[in-house]
């Protein structure tokens, strides 16, 4: 895969299934470079097979599809280019689609009251004078924010206390389709200083159950509870007692239980959360402690796979496990779980109806496809990653397992070029750290290898998938068996003939970040270095970061000594490597000082080093930056990499297609991001001796 692949990719989100089990309906996001955004459409495919995908909408920005339980309707999220995100419908017999909501911050994802009458929602409601609800007063002239507590802001959102997110319900005319029929107004549910989320519906329709975090607590811990609410607002009340972290509560089909994902404990001041599997729990919906139906130590959901889906007398559930994101079917009278999508395989979202399960599936070769699954029976619904399949670019992973100094196996890949090499070494490292690396379709491990490089992915003590301990075992020691596993991992794949053990760069993001500024103050082995986006001083983090007053105390801990040992910074003074610094503006999780002091304490001391900066992008650049930032990405890291780890005949054609210069000029056609070299091009070859929530 190459930088100008990545229109090519194709990601399918979550999918729904019409009640009669015959239809699935998706939304497909591609990066359009010349106009320099994402579009997204719906798709619909039989779920028989019988007929490939077929473009359902045309809208810029078309997601979260959902059908009505009366298979008559499809409600889902469109957006105009640079506009909010408002509820649209659509019926399924054909028409126009018919906006029903108008929010001025947009809304969140349509969920189906059962009668198929209402929709309820969330949406952010800002405060009078705030984000443009006054519009000829501009946001530099609006009044100042008074802060007077610790969660005051979230990276990719900003400030959050003047615009909380609340549950609206609407509803809808008999003949919803008919733009004559003018459509109620959204009823709010809830309000106060607090943020809700998470709506699902009762069974019999009378009232909804959301997420929030409305005990006396809130501002200082992350425990977080399910509520439930009359539709008209009345009688709230807390569902879950306890420390537990909840999130996506799904009714049962008696009404009497509900089950979600929940973090069972989070300790005695509710801030407890290094590698605490979120797993499948059920509790009473009269309320009650929530119950594990998985083994906590084993089973975690992950921020980014699949939520709590409830159907057909069983809760189908995502879990990962070593690098794979498997579906398991959880049946609700107690029966043992089914896996119905294990090996290398991720599952990114699940939809039932008529007995067919849809899962979105990802692998090393797609962003995702559409498989049915039915007793005996699994297919494939779609193609979506045949465009860059054809490119002939893309490389299969090959699983390995080092062992670490203290005999713990330590799992990963490694990805190769073409041909015997041997081949130059990138040794990547995951942010989280309770996060993975795995079988799915990485795109910049596939562009690093397109460019000549073997790419080393690996899952250290500390990251997730691998039970609990595995996990916690870095907590408040940051940097210690984590960083043996990753040189573990390394020393032994480059007993590998086809790679050149004399040609490792080291690069990571976040967490990565962290573990590749801390390894270059320990080692010259390394050729040349990428930190971005670094988790590099646990001190200035705590003040700075949105995620601050928790994190670093629950990762390093708080004692002064013990942070020094684990900071990256403190020991910054001993790196001689070449190291490109990449930070984002308006990065509200690993402040832009994270990568600035970085930077300035290199360049004061003669080391070869570049800061590259984008602006407007915050941490999750390289997954959802604008599409032009993630392609100058690319070429600049590319055009590092080719300064300091040329790859032959490649790096000469890297060269050409970044046209980077060595007053380290931005890539032409880059929107905006400003590189700042300070030494001359060459070798190092002096420096090759061999001695949240989550980031």
């Amino acid at each position: 895969m190459r930088p100008t692949d990545l229109p090519l990719l194709r990601v399918p989100g979550v999918p729904t299934v019409s009640p009669d089990g015959r239809t699935a309906v998706v939304a497909v996001t591609r990066l359009d470079l010349a106009a320099d955004e994402y579009r997204s459409q719906l798709w619909t495919v039989p779920t028989d097979a019988s007929a490939p995908a077929r473009p359902l909408t045309s809208g810029a920005a078309d997601s979260a599809p959902a059908f009505s339980p009366d298979g008559r309707w499809l409600a889902y999220l469109s957006a105009e280019p640079e506009g909010r995100p408002q509820v649209h419908l659509l019926a399924v017999d054909g028409g126009q689609p018919r906006r029903i909501t108008d929010h001025h911050l947009g809304a969140g994802a349509p969920v189906w009251s059962p009668d198929s009458r209402r929709l309820a929602y969330t949406a952010r409601v800002p405060a009078p004078g705030r984000y443009g609800t006054e519009e000829d007063v501009a946001a530099a002239a609006e009044a100042p924010r008074l802060i007077t507590t610790l969660k005051y802001r979230g990276d990719g959102l900003g400030f959050t206390t003047d615009r909380r997110s609340h549950v609206f319900v609407v509803d809808l005319p008999g003949d919803s389709d008919d733009d004559g029929v003018p459509l109620p107004a959204p009823v709010q549910v809830t309000d106060g200083d607090v943020d809700d989320t998470d709506v699902t519906w009762s069974p019999d329709g009378a009232q909804l159950a959301f997420v929030s975090a409305r005990h006396a607590r809130a501002d200082h811990d992350l425990v977080t509870d399910v509520y439930a609410v009359g539709v008209d607002g009345s009688g709230l009340r807390r569902i879950t007692s306890g420390r537990s972290g909840c999130a996506q509560p799904a009714y049962g089909p008696d009404g009497e239980t509900l089950y979600l994902t929940a973090q069972p404990d989070l300790g005695p001041d509710g801030l407890d959360f290094v590698a605490r599997n979120a797993t499948l729990c059920r509790v009473p919906a009269s309320g009650g402690e929530p119950e594990p139906l998985l083994d906590p130590e084993q089973h975690d959901r992950g921020d980014e796979t699949p939520g709590t889906v409830v159907a057909d007398g069983a809760v189908f559930f995502g879990v990962q496990r070593r690098g794979s994101v498997e579906l398991l079917r959880v049946p609700l009278d107690g029966g043992l779980p089914e896996e119905l999508v294990d090996g290398p395989f991720t599952v990114r979202g699940v939809g039932v109806g008529g007995g067919v399960v849809v899962a979105t599936v990802a692998h090393d070769r797609s962003a995702g496809e559409l498989i049915a699954i039915t007793p005996g029976r699994r297919r494939l619904l779609t193609g979506f990653g045949a465009a860059l399949q054809a490119t002939g670019r893309l490389h299969r992973m090959r699983e390995r397992t080092a062992t670490a100094p203290d005999g713990y196996p330590v799992h990963g890949w490694l990805t190769t070029p073409p041909g015997p090499g041997p081949h130059p070494v990138l040794l990547t490292v995951h942010g989280g750290p309770f996060s993975q690396y795995g079988w799915t379709l990485f795109d910049e491990t596939q562009v690093y290898v397109e460019a000549g490089y073997a790419v080393l992915q690996c899952n250290p003590r500390g990251s997730s998938g691998y039970g609990q301990a595995h996990g916690r075992v870095v907590k408040e020691h940051l940097g210690e068996l984590d960083a043996a596993d990753v040189l573990a991992f390394l020393d032994d794949a480059l007993q590998d003939p086809a790679l050149d053990p004399s040609q490792v760069g080291l690069m990571g993001g976040s967490y990565g970040g962290f573990m590749t500024t801390l390894l270059l103050g320990r080692t010259d082995r390394f050729a040349a270095a990428i930190s971005e986006r670094a988790f590099n001083d646990p001190v200035s983090f705590v003040g700075s970061s949105d995620i601050g007053f928790f994190f670093a105390d629950q990762y390093v801990g708080t004692d002064p000594e013990r942070i020094a040992a684990q900071s990256p910074l403190a020991h910054a003074h001993r790196i001689r490597t070449p190291t490109l610094v990449v930070h984002s503006e308006e990065d509200w999780r690993c402040p832009l000082e994270q990568g600035t002091r970085l930077y300035v304490d290199l360049k004061r001391r003669g080391v070869p080093t570049e800061l590259l900066l984008f602006p407007g992008e915050g941490h999750e650049l390289s997954r959802s930056g604008r599409p032009k930032h993630r392609l100058a990405r690319l070429e600049h890291v590319l055009r590092w990499w080719a300064r300091w780890l040329p790859t032959g005949p490649d790096a000469v054609a890297v060269e050409e297609l970044t046209a980077g210069s060595p007053s380290g000029d931005a890539v032409p056609g880059a929107a905006g991001p400003a590189a700042v070299d300070t030494q001359p091009s060459g070798r190092r070859s002096d420096m090759l001796t061999v001695p949240a929530t989550r980031l």
